[in-house]
């Protein structure tokens, strides 16, 4: 067995070095595998002679104190396994991640990229740079004059649209929506912490809270597409959606695959979008089109999008199939098959604290202030509710402290908690939707073997100083005039308590440390 990561071996071709040519021109990184079975098999046995680095240990043992978190060094060889078309993809990915995201990005994983903003960057809507970015394999680098889109199965006239065409408004009328996406790891970090499960580094990332964001898409809407190729055929149930990107399961190769039910089509919940917030699509969220499928999971927002299949069933790509799956408490690596969870598709009701962050320590006058969101898949965050004691008492966010209300996006909210407590204290937050759904109370609640969708109430632990206790006050003056700091709580302060003149006076009040018998 190859070394884990870090520590894994350089990377050597084994034989020759395999050369799988790109589909068409203008068209970097992208090899078409679905529709080439000989192809697939032969990038399966190239695969099947490395012995590849297992996945790092990550829940058992500590997070590396880096930024990005994890490298993904098994995933930058599968890739350099196949050839020229594929090995400099984490290279170009990364190049991607400089240009196009914020420099503190939060780097969960180097490649596929993952990544989430610092908690402080909280807005109604989400900036470019700032947004989410949950990839599943290299970043394909494809000219818009040169791409087009592939519509087929079961629809009455299949047809090739070019992307000047989907924007061309005599055709096809375009539309803007605010939309959320979030990925079903959100908050994975907390059910690690508490209850390890599977652990592959890619599906498993130890995201926090920042897995989320919400963006005005434009572009148009699935529906109108498949009129425009004549309607359904008899069956049409399942739209199947095809990205660019290579994607590695187990020891094979395809494209990215994934599905959803007609139904949402039919109500104009699926848009092809070719801008993110009035700019052009960024390349690392997709370019130059993706799905963006409202309320749903984001791993069915298919990114690099070029081929949209009409099917009479759910997809069997591995994605769909195998992943992003939600199995009972009873259900881990001793018994779990595909069959026996359900699919995640529509996101369950979930919110998350973004400020003050876990562990912080607070210097406050009685109100401390808190942000974050709330979001709910199939409908909109009626009501937040705030409890500074763990669940027991809880305070309802003001309606005018909450952002607008979207039927498929989040709400960002803010709260000035009375606290009059000091010490440690746990704060929790929880949303109620539309259809009064709420959400489990504790991590446990909704464990599961593959770590999705930590749907329950977010809780972070807070040190409390109260600077309206007389006691807290004057302990601050005093560091205030010797010029030192009451923070971190964690380092020892270097002057006496009290004089021994006080102790001695208190002491008398409290009658001593012994009983008088």
């Amino acid at each position: 067995m190859a070394p884990a990561e870090p520590n894994a071996n350089p990377f050597k071709i084994e034989g020759d070095e395999p050369n799988f040519p790109e589909e068409f021109p203008g068209w970097g990184g992208y090899i078409e595998w679905e529709k080439y079975p000989e192809k697939k098999k032969e990038a399966e046995a190239i695969l099947a002679k490395y012995d590849f680095p297992v996945p790092p240990e990550f829940q058992f043992a500590p997070l590396p104190d880096t930024n990005p978190v994890l490298e993904g060094v098994r995933w930058k060889y599968y890739h350099y396994a196949m050839g020229p078309t594929l090995k400099d993809l984490p290279d170009i990915s990364w190049k991607y991640v400089s240009k196009e995201k914020s420099p503190d990005m939060i780097h969960v994983l180097q490649f596929p990229y993952n990544g989430e903003p610092p908690r402080d960057r909280l807005t109604e809507i989400t900036d470019n740079k700032d947004h989410f970015v949950r990839n599943h394999g290299g970043i394909p680098e494809i000219n818009d004059d040169d791409f087009f889109l592939d519509i087929e199965g079961l629809v009455n006239t299949p047809k090739r649209v070019t992307l000047k065409e989907l924007q061309d408004e005599s055709i096809f009328s375009r539309q803007t929506r605010t939309v959320t996406l979030q990925c079903s790891g959100t908050r994975r970090i907390e059910q690690i912490h508490e209850y390890p499960g599977d652990g592959d580094e890619l599906i498993n990332a130890p995201w926090g809270e920042g897995a989320i964001g919400t963006a005005r898409w434009t572009g148009v809407s699935l529906k109108k597409v498949i009129k425009y190729c004549g309607g359904l055929k008899e069956g049409g149930k399942h739209v199947e959606f095809f990205g660019a990107d290579t994607y590695f399961k187990k020891g094979k190769v395809y494209n990215y695959g994934v599905s959803v039910p007609m139904r949402k089509v039919k109500v104009n919940e699926v848009l092809l979008a070719w801008e993110m917030n009035g700019e052009p699509l960024p390349k690392i969220h997709g370019a130059p089109l993706r799905a963006v499928v409202f309320g749903y999971i984001g791993a069915r927002s298919c990114k690099w999008l070029y081929r949209i299949n009409v099917i009479n069933d759910i997809s069997e790509a591995p994605v769909q199939m195998k992943e992003y799956i939600y199995y009972t408490p009873q259900i881990g690596k001793q018994n779990a098959m595909y069959s026996n969870g359900f699919s995640i598709q529509t996101m369950p009701v979930s919110s998350a604290i973004m400020t003050p962050l876990n562990h912080d320590q607070i210097i406050h006058d009685g109100k401390i202030h808190l942000t974050g969101w709330a979001y709910s898949g199939s409908g909109w965050p009626e009501r937040v509710e705030i409890s500074g004691d763990g669940g027991s008492i809880w305070y309802e966010v003001p309606y005018d402290q909450m952002s607008t209300k979207y039927f498929h996006a989040w709400r960002v909210w803010e709260y000035d908690l009375p606290v009059d407590a000091e010490g440690w204290l746990e704060f929790c937050v929880r949303t109620w939707d539309d259809a009064l759904n709420t959400q489990p109370t504790y991590v446990r609640s909704a464990w599961n073997w593959d770590l999705h969708v930590t749907s329950s109430c977010h809780r972070i632990k807070i040190y409390s100083i109260n600077r309206s206790r007389p006691a807290t006050a004057k302990r601050l003056q005093m560091l205030e005039s010797k010029g030192m700091s009451i923070l971190p709580i964690t380092r020892p302060l270097e002057i006496d308590l009290e004089t021994n003149e006080e102790y001695r006076e208190e002491m008398k009040k409290r009658q001593g440390r012994d009983p008088v018998e």
